[in-house]
């Protein structure tokens, strides 16, 4: 069976390949205070390219009301960082290009820019994540081994978070057949420590994955960015032995938003260890008890939804131009409609009746001057008057 088209390269989404200056401008964009995944998108679909973008940052930051000058991420910095990963062997895949996780190009907070070691290739393969409980049961992890292995003989790249527990015998199971891990942080820091032969294995057979700088150790704030990522590159997510409060949930939450298939497995209800996973069926996930049901609902759902999207292209004509006047006369109904909560962008425009097009360069200078927050849901709120 053919690949699902929305797991095809799309000749009609692919540019030219990036120039080494290129890659280096969005890098430095990408490194630069105040610039999410969002953001640099958004700054790409203005700007047209990612040094026009550096150019436009103190301007926007100015507009946006930042009294301090923003920092930048220097070149040096950036050819430091490439030094780096050059000398461990490491690849930067940056979206947009062929090799780029096709699904998790779809996702509106893609990473700009991952950085692989292992085998890159593998990332473009049909793929379905597994997570659970750290905590795991001799069952559960003998469970998600066996899964593993099934889902990987049937052409199906492994993904998981590489945590002990369920993730761990997730990438031991797939292992012959093609795994990956998602880093919480650089992708030259093993975490957990005591999965260092892992971490070996999976450079050696599979890849290690993060967007997170070289260096950087794994921090709490780091996880749930990197569940989403988890959850993007995969078509379907698999939740075995998640408990009431597991992180496990967070990444079926933001498969759920990225329209992918949630699947979990069931467990015994004294058990606190499947509370989550349970729940998760009561409120409509996928029962499944073998990988067999994975790949008969994907086998069913190939070639659907997710083959309607189409990733963005940034190496086409900047936006048009919004007129100063106009934006300066949008700022101030932005500012009077935002609060500190939670606001949906459309309400922004539909209850101001200013120019969509005004209303995201407001935006876009109120995140740079450090000033807005961007949510998940198409939201915003202020983090500073």
């Amino acid at each position: 069976m053919g690949m699902p088209l929305a797991e095809q390269e799309d000749p009609g989404t692919i540019p030219s390949p990036f120039s080494d200056a290129e890659k280096l401008s969005q890098l430095r964009l990408i490194r630069s205070e105040n610039v999410g995944p969002v953001t640099f998108h958004r700054l790409l679909e203005r700007f047209g390219d990612a040094q026009k973008a550096l150019d436009s940052l103190p301007g926007l930051a100015n507009r946006g009301g930042r009294s301090k000058p923003l920092r930048l991420c220097t070149r040096i910095e950036a050819e430091d960082e490439i030094a780096e990963l050059n000398a461990m062997g490491a690849h930067m895949l940056f979206k947009g290009q062929p090799d780029y996780p096709p699904l998790l190009a779809h996702i509106d907070d893609a990473p700009p820019i991952l950085f692989v070691r292992g085998h890159p290739a593998l990332l473009k393969k049909r793929a379905v994540a597994l997570v659970g409980s750290r905590n795991a049961s001799v069952n559960g992890r003998r469970f998600a081994r066996d899964m593993a292995a099934k889902l990987g003989e049937a052409g199906y790249l492994v993904v998981s978070g590489m945590a002990r527990g369920i993730d761990t015998a997730a990438h031991v199971g797939a292992l012959a057949t093609g795994t990956v891990a998602v880093m919480g942080g650089g992708v030259d820091i093993c975490y957990p420590r005591e999965n260092k032969a892992l971490y070996d294995d999976l450079i050696a057979q599979g890849a290690v994955c993060t967007e997170v700088r070289t260096g950087v150790t794994p921090q709490a704030r780091h996880f749930p960015r990197r569940n989403r990522i988890i959850s993007g590159m995969a078509r379907a997510i698999v939740v075995l032995e998640a408990g009431a409060k597991s992180g496990s949930l967070i990444t079926a939450r933001m498969a759920l938003e990225q329209g992918r298939e949630v699947f979990a497995v069931p467990g015994a209800p004294q058990d606190p260890r499947v509370k989550g996973s349970n729940a998760l069926i009561r409120d409509g996930a996928q029962l499944t008890e073998s990988a067999e049901d994975v790949i008969r609902v994907l086998a069913e759902m190939s070639g659907n939804a997710l083959g309607e999207r189409r990733s963005r292209r940034f190496d086409g004509p900047p936006a048009p131009a919004v007129d100063d006047k106009v934006v300066d006369q949008t700022r101030a109904h932005v500012l009077q409609a935002l609060d500190f909560g939670p606001t949906d962008i459309d309400d922004i425009i539909r209850e101001t009746g200013c120019p969509a097009p005004a209303v995201h360069v407001v935006l876009l200078e109120l995140e740079i001057a450090g000033r807005l927050a961007r949510l998940a849901g198409n939201a915003v709120s202020l983090i500073s008057p």
